[in-house]
């Protein structure tokens, strides 16, 4: 049988799983900025994560409708829109970036991490948030001493048991 005309990979799957798997291919990237699975998966969802920042930079209610349609959490939609997509806002494509790592262990596939470009401004913006917020974290470390003095409570007493009986 001939090979023209014919577009993509299988990847060893029917249609509704591949899709299925593109999808949450896309939703990683956007949430994690980051994502390590074998070169011809990379390679198959770089122009999807490409269209979906493309349409993020819009900005419009269809825009939106669209992006949540594709995406499987919420919270990817609403970071493509807020996060990601005002840092590409002056490039035309070529948001994503795919290096290869080597070998997999198991069965000696090719790897390769798929990433999006200026992730540093991103990670930035994010670890700035929970700084902000010093009594958060005092509040939280008071009751881990407390449950430490619980747990020597309940040493102590557990002995006195055993002592009686």
């Amino acid at each position: 049988m001939h090979r023209h005309s014919y577009k993509g990979r299988k990847l060893g799957r029917d249609k509704a799983p591949r899709e299925l798997m593109f999808r949450n291919l896309a939703t990683s990237i956007v949430l994690h900025e980051k994502v390590r699975t074998t070169l011809p998966k990379a390679k198959e969802i770089r122009p999807i994560v490409e269209k979906l920042i493309t349409t993020a930079k819009k900005g419009d209610i269809n825009a939106i409708r669209k992006l949540n349609s594709y995406l499987l959490d919420k919270n990817a939609a609403e970071k493509l829109i807020t996060e990601i997509a005002p840092l590409y806002e002056k490039r035309n494509g070529g948001y994503t970036r795919i290096t290869k790592v080597g070998l997999r262990v198991g069965d000696a596939a090719q790897m390769a991490t798929i990433e999006l470009l200026d992730v540093e401004n991103i990670v930035k913006n994010t670890k700035a948030k929970p700084e902000k917020t010093k009594v958060a974290k005092k509040k939280v470390e008071a009751p881990k001493k407390e449950v430490k003095a619980d747990k020597k409570i309940e040493k102590k007493t557990a002995e006195k048991k055993k002592a009686v009986k």
